[in-house]
C-alpha cells in the first residue's frame, strides 16, 4: 500500500621528402581517415541498436518518454489483459487473497492506522454517476502499490465495459519496489452500460524538475474533488494526521478497498515485463494469476453486488460465491 549515468598530429610541412615519401604519407592519411570514419560509423550503429532494443523491449527508467510497449505491441498487450477468459478467472477464484483482509466498517480505523490493506463493507450514501453505480479510484503513477493494483482493476473492469487509451508506465525509480511495470488511467476512457469508472491519477512518476532528490514532490496530474477527498479521508483515516493512503477504490459506497489485498503486491510482479505478466495472467496456477486475478475477482464480486449480478458473463457462479466472504 502506498504508505504511501577523446588528438591528431599535422604533417611536418618543412620536411623535404621524395615523391614516393609524399605518396606514402597521403596513403597513410587516407588509411587513417577510413579507419576513423569506420569507427564513428560503428559507434553510431551500436548506439542505434541499443536504442531500438530498449524501445522494443519496453525498457526505460521511470519518467522516460517510453515506459513500455507502444504501437502494435501495446495494442496486443492491452487485448491480452482486457480479455482474460472468464474460465481462467473462475478457476483462480479467491486466488491467494487472505480472508483476514475483509473487514466491517467498524474496523477501518484500526486497519488504516496499521497501514494494512483491507476490503471493507461500508454503508454510505450511494455513489453514482450518470445514473449508474460509480467506481472511484484514487492513485498516482509513482506508486508501486497502485501499479500492482491496476493490473487487477483492468482485468475486473473489463468484464463490465471497455477501455481505450490505456498506456503502460513504470512506477517511480526512487520509491519502494522501483520501476514496477504497470499502466496509467490518465487520459484513458472507459465505457460500460453497468457502471461508471472515475479514475484520479494524482501525480506522474517524475519529480518536479526531473529531480533525483526524493524530497522533491512528484509532478501533479489530477487533483481529487472535495467530495472525492472526503471519501478518501473517511474510509482511510490513517493515524497521527496521515490519512488517505493509495491506492483507494470506492465501489458505490458499498465496498472500499485500500492498498493491496495480501499477499498480492508489487513484489509479485517484480522483475517481470508487461508481456510476461499478461501471459502469466492466463495461467491459473501461476503466482501472478493467483495474485492479480484473485484480487480482481473480489473487485468483480463487489461490483456484481451493486449491479444485481449483471451481466451474467461477469457475475458467474464462481464470482457470486466470493460475495459471501465480504464482512457484513
Amino acid at each position: 500500500m502506498g504508505k504511501a549515468s577523446r588528438t591528431k598530429q599535422a604533417p611536418d610541412r618543412r620536411a623535404r621528402v621524395a615523391a614516393q615519401r609524399e605518396a606514402a604519407r597521403r596513403a597513410e592519411q587516407r588509411k587513417r581517415i577510413y579507419i576513423a570514419g569506420g569507427s564513428i560509423l560503428a559507434v553510431i550503429v551500436v548506439v542505434l541498436a541499443f536504442v531500438l532494443v530498449k524501445v522494443n523491449s519496453g525498457g526505460g527508467s521511470a519518467g522516460a518518454s517510453s515506459n513500455g510497449p507502444t504501437g502494435t505491441a501495446l495494442t496486443t498487450l492491452t487485448k491480452q489483459v482486457t480479455t482474460v477468459p472468464a474460465s481462467v478467472q473462475d478457476q483462480v477464484g479467491a486466488g491467494t487473497v487472505s480472508s483476514a483482509d475483509f473487514i466491517p466498517a467498524s474496523e477501518i480505523p484500526a486497519a488504516s492506522a496499521a497501514n494494512a490493506g483491507y476490503f471493507a463493507t461500508v454503508n454510505g450514501k450511494p455513489l453514482t454517476s450518470g445514473g449508474k453505480p460509480e467506481v472511484l479510484y484514487i492513485g498516482a503513477e509513482y506508486c508501486p502499490f497502485c501499479g500492482a493494483q491496476r493490473w487487477a482493476m483492468i482485468a475486473s473492469l473489463s468484464r463490465f465495459g471497455t477501455f481505450s487509451g490505456l498506456k503502460t508506465i513504470h512506477s517511480s525509480s526512487s520509491d519502494t519496489d522501483p520501476n514496477t511495470p504497470t499502466w496509467s488511467f490518465y487520459g484513458s476512457k472507459y465505457t460500460s452500460p453497468y457502471i461508471t469508472f472515475t479514475p484520479v491519477e494524482e501525480t506522474t512518476n517524475e519529480r518536479q524538475g526531473n529531480s533525483s532528490d526524493t524530497s522533491v514532490p512528484y509532478v501533479t496530474l489530477q487533483t481529487p474533488t472535495s467530495a472525492q477527498q472526503a471519501l478518501l479521508t473517511q474510509y482511510d483515516p490513517g493515524a497521527n494526521g496521515y490519512s488517505g493512503a493509495i491506492p483507494f477504490i470506492d465501489m458505490g459506497n458499498k465496498y472500499v478497498e485500500v492498498g493491496n489485498l495480501s499477499p498480492y503486491g508489487p513484489t509479485v510482479i517484480d522483475g517481470k515485463s508487461w508481456s510476461q505478466i499478461a501471459t502469466a495472467m492466463t495461467q491459473p496456477n501461476s503466482a501472478i494469476a493467483k495474485g492479480v486475478l484473485g484480487s480482481a475477482n473480489y473487485m468483480t464480486a463487489g461490483i456484481c453486488k451493486m449491479t444485481n449480478n449483471q451481466p451474467a458473463s461477469a457475475c458467474t457462479p464462481a464470482i457470486q460465491a466470493l460475495e459471501s466472504k465480504f464482512a457484513s
